[in-house]
């Protein structure tokens, strides 16, 4: 167990970079702040290996309120080899989390990929069913988390040739109940820390969206039906600025049947991609910030809403995956609140002028 005389080893000194110091509409204030005054939580994602950066870290914690691990929790990260667990990485992410007073979420505990090579031989040999709660117990019992993606991705995407269920090896062995498994465990382990449910393509408007939209509703009612500790629902909000945007009224219905069902909204993983759009970064960035504000519009407006978090902060660590094509022609995704050198976006004013504008709930 991580110590809280360790965490908390002071890191005084640190302010905010120049840059991020620029007044842009009114005078500068954090989006943390922002976010705070209108009870809400701003976080980001963020990964060990960024705390080198002497420019990133003032700006991580004085923007966020809140972050999740990018990498440093899966599995395949955590456990290459069955039972020895390396937590260096994710120890230091929570350690700087802890001293800078920043809360820290949990992401994920299952998901049908990102584990080690050896969990699918394994369920395959025998299905034992502590290779789901053990890791769900080790993790929940070493870090005190604010919240936690017990389950990422359970369901096929919009657009899966079949619609229901994502193929996983928690699914080969365990069938559906994996997921119930997985919570009850959750709960026994971690009595106080928020559990989430937490998929993407809840947000944009198309056909296969709506479907998708529909199969979410069906699990949370199967799940609340059978007395499974679920508290909230986590949409990814991985949005798109130049296809399939979001449709504001498919989606404030959405979440009024997700708040009916006594659940809790979190966004949890917001970007916009920009790819498709033209060269002129400009127009990008107006775009990006457009979806941004369209999506937020909507989701702020919901009381049933508690965090908003970006899938990183910076377009420093944005590269794009697997994609040597774009990397040879310089191209570089314009996703983050800030670009690559620190300073803030159009995205940044969208989600300041978004928690500014939320109205109060009784």
């Amino acid at each position: 167990m991580i110590t809280r005389r360790h965490l908390l080893a002071g890191t005084a000194g640190l302010a905010l970079p120049a840059a991020a110091q620029r007044p842009m509409a009114q005078p500068y204030r954090s989006l943390r702040a922002l976010a705070a005054a209108k009870g809400l939580v701003f976080g980001t994602a963020a990964a060990s290996y960024e705390l080198k950066d002497r420019d990133f870290t003032p700006l991580l914690l004085g923007q966020a309120a809140q972050i999740v691990p990018e990498y440093e929790m899966k599995r395949g990260a955590l456990e290459k080899q069955r039972g020895q667990y390396d937590f260096s990485a994710l120890d230091t992410l929570f350690g700087f989390a802890r001293r800078g007073g920043l809360s820290l979420r949990g992401h994920p505990l299952v998901w049908y990929t990102a584990n080690p090579p050896w969990l699918a031989p394994a369920l395959e040999a025998r299905r034992d069913e502590t290779l789901l709660t053990g890791h769900i117990r080790t993790l929940l019992q070493r870090y005190p988390l604010t919240s936690v993606d017990v389950v990422n991705e359970a369901l096929a995407p919009p657009g899966a040739k079949q619609r229901g269920w994502r193929p996983s090896p928690w699914l080969k062995a365990f069938g559906p109940a994996y997921i119930d498994i997985a919570f009850h465990a959750a709960r026994s382990a971690a009595p106080a820390t928020q559990l989430v449910y937490n998929d993407f393509g809840c947000e944009q408007g198309s056909g296969a969206n709506d479907r998708f939209r529909a199969d979410t509703l069906n699990l949370l009612d199967g799940l609340l039906a059978r007395r499974v500790p679920v508290d909230a629902l986590g949409l990814q909000g991985h949005l798109t600025a130049f296809s399939n945007r979001v449709d504001q009224r498919k989606l404030r219905a959405f979440l009024d049947e997700v708040r009916a069902r006594g659940l809790a909204i979190l966004v949890t993983e917001l970007d916009v991609d920009d790819s498709g759009g033209p060269s002129d970064i400009a127009t990008r960035d107006a775009a990006v910030a457009d979806e941004a504000r369209r999506f937020l519009d909507v989701v702020l407006d919901s009381p049933a809403t508690g965090a908003v978090l970006t899938w990183n902060l910076s377009d420093r660590y944005v590269d794009p995956p697997d994609e040597w094509r774009l990397k040879l022609a310089g191209f570089r995704y314009r996703k983050t609140p800030y670009d690559a050198q620190m300073r803030p976006k159009p995205l940044w004013t969208a989600l300041a002028r978004a928690f500014a504008g939320r109205r109060p709930f009784p």
